[in-house]
């Protein structure tokens, strides 16, 4: 095993938040990929008998999707749902990993946290 290296503490500039904005208000699963994109992790539950956000937590927003998770339907029908819940038009809301796992990160563009956390806070309110 090689002897550690003596000097000095390379920090790694890549893990700090960008100036200016103060992310640490927001939950970890809504995180800023450009200034004007927002990724959230979702937990989606495909099969239910109707489309809710279940919980909005530090890991993952729970999403209940009313469509089977076979061919597609249940990724199309969540992307569907997210822009309605956020109020952005369908072509703003694609899907950035997970499209064969039930835990999926949806990029939303032109909003910002702020906004994508208010939408998805009032949408988990119980009615």
């Amino acid at each position: 095993m090689a002897p550690t290296k003596k000097g000095k503490k390379v920090t790694n500039t890549a893990e700090k938040p960008i100036s200016g904005d103060d992310s640490s208000s927001f939950p970890s699963c809504l995180r800023l990929v450009s200034p004007s994109s927002v990724a959230i992790t979702i937990h989606a539950k495909p099969g239910s008998k109707s489309a809710s956000i279940t919980d909005v937590s530090d890991e993952a927003v729970g999403v209940q999707i009313d469509a089977p998770a076979r061919d597609g339907e249940a990724n199309a029908a969540l992307l569907e749902y997210m822009s309605s819940v956020l109020g952005v038009k369908r072509r703003q809301v694609s899907l950035g990993s997970g499209s064969k796992s039930r835990d999926k990160v949806v990029i939303v563009e032109d909003m910002t946290q702020q906004s994508v956390f208010q939408a998805l806070s009032e949408a988990s309110k119980p009615t």
